[in-house]
């Protein structure tokens, strides 16, 4: 069958793909497609739902309700599995991925598969709500038709964008939640395409759920028409404040609860058919012994929003349904939650509706449980102006503006106290997608005109005449040319504008031809203005000119040249920092306001030596062991659909584990899957970590880089210090005894900043010592200068000062030992071998350690040609220039 991209219906089309009235067409083709297929999820919950609740009625609850659940659970677990994946979970945070630029699967595949799985497991029973589902649908259904419509990359994004707004749109009825949604948490981008698109995605998709039939949230009656009577006063604010306070707490702590859960279930190693399926048999074995309402969301809702029970009644369903959804979501079942926040915000809006009516009479209990609904899902979103819509137009009551900003605001404010970022955010960062805040390359704000410019100008004077024009027109290969006078531009001249000279016409002058007002861009402008000049004049060419005298010229060819090079010029790895990275094993989540010390483990055979040295260097330095074990896949390979087999990879790190709690230190471990391994690495490293540790990687590869891909990128841009170690299996080290080290270390001594900082590692690393104890030889650690021979003896300063710096910090003797030689790395390994040093630490020769490879580099020629431990360290980056 014929790609649909390729019939010629749509040849047309490419040529309207620029055009806005083209986009806002395919956003309302978009809107109406989410509309529908909301519809049809909203239908097929509710029969499989009914059903389910009637063959309780029939054969006990205590029988149906968990087995509905444990198959039903099972079913969506193995569809989503078998067939996509990516469908799993909320959706909101794989929509966020998406737009963030980053490659993860969006398409009919995964909106069929998300559908599917949304209606097995919500009319199975488990307690989470289909807004977040047609999200997600709505986005994979826009990126498959921006795929089979031609529209360009940048436009694909916002159409994603407008496909996920009119899925929240035709989930709940409220198309300017939709927008506001998109532009809050999804996209963060105001332009006027993405406000355009969103808006007219989300009134089609509301439109069509509105005319199909109703995609409320379900409200009841009682309580809308209730709502609309709703009361407020001045003297309620502190108890809004509360209820603000409570929601963000209670948010903060179901955030932490999902990510309890999440971490949990992936300990146990079970698939995504077996979670979801025992979390569907808990949640019927639960809801069974519950009463009747629990057995049906909707009555479940219905039943906390009127608040027709007490509140201890109210309190247990609180309770209840707070615990169930942590129990769905953290199974990765594919259930949102919208529905599940707003629900609990009501029941804990009405608690606190009691206790004002207490205190003030005129207080309505159905404005705090409106009120509650926002603060609640702002706690757990940390989305108060799209919280504050969504029940703004469910209810379209005024009064409720201002106890809602306000309790959304205080949720807000408190449980960013709790629990910083947004629970989508955390979500990612659990899977090992960090997105981090960035704005877009601007290729064109970047350069300025004088960057793009041609300073060399073919021009022309002012007072030839046309016979002394005409060779040199008929020599250049150019159109058009700046016509100067005493060296200042007075106009241009083009071939058109000779075309329009009689040929008789010999005795005219380039002035008189020439085109005197010129249009001329200055050489700091931005090469966004000087495009927007060419396009608005449709002009070939613009002068670049300062105080009048021409300085180059652009053309549309130096600015396709200009932002080639730009985008080329940039470090491949700095453009892949945002690609994702899988996680597949996690000891647990890392305090990220402790120093950490990050291990990259690629080699079994040294992982326990490198380790031994981290644990020195961390003891010293009060930090943490971060233990990273990437495995790189292919690049057209998805990651999370990647079937890898990780069983030695763990067992590698659960002995470390096993290692540091001998030690008596917490080591956390992450084994990662990623296409790009220096990228991942990169991305998890910051200024304020204490370092990284690499393992020496032997000889150079064929393409003749001296550390290979991976550690060559990570020299080169890690913003913390590298230790490149090279352990030693004839001599290894380990960990010594309090009363008993017996290490023997030389630092070689240079004025450069690297140098400096191995100096500082010194003392740390008096916590190790050989595996083979030697009585006859003393702890020492060995500064050692080697000056060239041409040089005079002088007394040595930078040894002396290195000297009496070390001993303020150390209790073994340092001894100070200048060597005269031509040759540095001979003589270093001289000393090495006649001293029989255990250890080497030593700065790198540059801030690379791979510059000067072919000329000599000293740290290389030491580390191959001895057979002890050696630690090459390259300074952080952004500290070269200080002392």
């Amino acid at each position: 069958m014929l790609p649909v991209r390729n019939w010629g219906i749509f040849h047309r089309f490419g040529q309207l793909s620029l055009n806005r009235n083209y986009l806002i067409f395919e956003a309302c083709l978009i809107g109406t497609i989410s509309g529908l297929s909301a519809l049809f999820l909203k239908a097929g919950i509710g029969t499989l739902g009914s059903y389910r609740v009637a063959l309780s009625h029939q054969y006990g609850a205590w029988l149906i309700l968990p087995l509905f659940g444990l198959v039903c659970g099972g079913l969506a677990g193995f569809t989503l599995q078998t067939f996509s994946p990516a469908a799993k979970g909320g959706g909101v945070p794989q929509v966020k991925v998406v737009l963030a630029r980053l490659p993860f699967p969006l398409s009919w595949k995964v909106a069929i598969a998300k559908s599917i799985g949304t209606i097995l497991v919500l009319g199975g029973g488990l307690t989470l709500g289909r807004r977040g589902p047609t999200v997600h649908i709505g986005a994979a259904l826009a990126a498959q038709l921006s795929q089979w419509l031609p529209i360009t990359p940048d436009h694909r994004r916002q159409m994603i964008a407008a496909g996920a707004a009119a899925g929240l749109a035709a989930g709940f009825n409220t198309p300017i939640a939709g927008v506001l949604f998109v532009v809050e948490e999804l996209m963060r981008d105001m332009s006027g395409l993405t406000l355009e698109t969103a808006i007219v995605a989300s009134f089609t998709g509301s439109v069509v759920s509105r005319w199909f039939g109703t995609s409320d949230l379900n409200l009841p009656s009682e309580l809308l028409l209730a709502a609309n009577q709703s009361h407020f006063s001045v003297k309620e604010i502190p108890l809004y404040l509360i209820l603000g306070a409570l929601a963000g707490g209670l948010g903060a702590f179901f955030n932490r609860g999902i990510l309890t859960v999440l971490h949990f279930n992936r300990r146990m190693r079970l698939n995504l058919a077996t979670r979801m399926a025992i979390a569907g048999m808990i949640s019927g074995i639960v809801i069974s012994f519950l009463p009747p309402f629990f057995r049906d969301n909707a009555g479940l809702r219905d039943f906390l929003l009127t608040g027709d029970a007490g509140w201890q009644v109210i309190a247990i369903a609180f309770i209840a349904h707070f615990g169930l959804s942590l129990l769905a979501y953290g199974s990765g079942a594919p259930g949102g939650l919208f529905a599940p926040t707003l629900v609990l915000g009501a029941a804990l809006g009405y608690l606190m509706g009691f206790s004002a009516e207490a205190l003030i009479p005129e207080a309505s209990q159905y404005t705090y449980a409106l009120a509650g609904m926002g603060a609640f899902f702002t706690g757990v979103a940390r989305v108060p102006v799209t919280a504050i819509v969504i029940v703004f137009e469910l209810t379209t009551d005024f009064n409720l503006v201002l106890p809602l900003m306000l309790a959304s605001v205080t949720a807000f404010i408190v449980g960013e106290s709790f629990f910083k970022g947004s629970i989508y955010e955390h979500l990612l960062e659990a899977s090992g997608i960090r997105l981090k805040e960035k704005n877009d390359p601007q290729v064109l704000m970047d350069l300025t005109a004088a960057q793009v410019m041609q300073p060399n100008v073919e021009t022309i004077d002012s007072s030839l005449s046309l016979t002394e024009l005409l060779p040199i027109l008929s020599q250049s290969h150019h159109r058009g040319f700046p016509v100067l006078e005493n060296g200042k531009l007075v106009g241009v001249l083009t071939q058109g504008d000779l075309a329009q000279i009689a040929s008789s016409e010999r005795d005219v002058t380039v002035s008189q031809l020439m085109q005197r007002k010129v249009i001329t861009v200055a050489p700091q402008a931005s090469l966004s203005d000087v495009l927007y000049l060419l396009n608005r004049y449709q002009i070939s060419r613009l002068p670049v000119v300062e105080q009048e005298c021409l300085q180059g010229i652009i053309t549309r060819s130096d600015i396709i040249r200009a932002e080639t090079q730009k985008l080329l010029g940039n470090s491949d790895h700095a453009l892949k920092l945002q690609e994702p990275s899988y996680c597949v094993y996690r000891t647990q989540d890392i305090d990220r306001h402790q120093p950490k010390l990050w291990v990259a483990i690629a080699n079994p055979n040294t992982a326990e030596a490198l380790l031994t040295v981290a644990y020195a260097i961390a003891k010293d330095k009060n930090a943490i062991i971060c233990c990273l074990h990437i495995i790189p896949v292919s690049a057209p390979c998805p990651l999370p659909e990647t079937a890898i087999n990780t069983i030695p990879e763990r067992q590698l790190l659960q002995g470390l584990e096993k290692l540091g709690h001998k030690w008596g230190v917490a080591i956390h471990t992450q084994i990662l899957l990623a296409h790009d391994v220096s990228a991942v690495i990169l991305q998890q490293l910051s200024t304020d970590d204490v370092g990284l540790i690499l393992g020496w990687q032997g000889d150079r590869n064929p393409a003749g880089k001296l550390f290979g891909n991976v550690i060559e990128v990570l020299i080169k841009e890690a913003p913390c210090d590298v230790l490149l170690t090279k352990t030693s299996h004839a001599h290894p080290l380990k960990l010594a005894s309090k009363d008993a080290p017996h290490l023997r270390a030389l630092c070689p001594i240079s004025r450069g900043h690297n140098a400096r900082r191995a100096l500082k590692l010194a003392p740390a690393l008096l916590r190790l010592t050989p595996d083979v104890h030697r009585y006859s030889l003393s702890s020492e650690i060995c500064l050692c200068q080697v000056y060239q021979p041409k040089y005079q003896t002088q007394r040595f300063p930078l040894l002396r000062k290195a000297q009496a710096k070390l001993k303020e910090y150390v209790e073994v003797p340092v001894i100070s030992l200048p060597v005269r030689s031509r040759y540095v790395s001979e003589s270093l390994l001289r000393v090495i071998k006649e001293n029989t040093y255990d250890l080497v630490v030593m700065g790198a020769s540059s801030e690379s350690l791979l510059q000067k490879a072919l000329h000599g580099n000293i740290p290389e020629a030491i580390a191959r040609g001895t057979n002890r431990t050696v630690i090459i360290v390259r300074g952080k980056l952004n500290n070269t220039n200080k002392a």
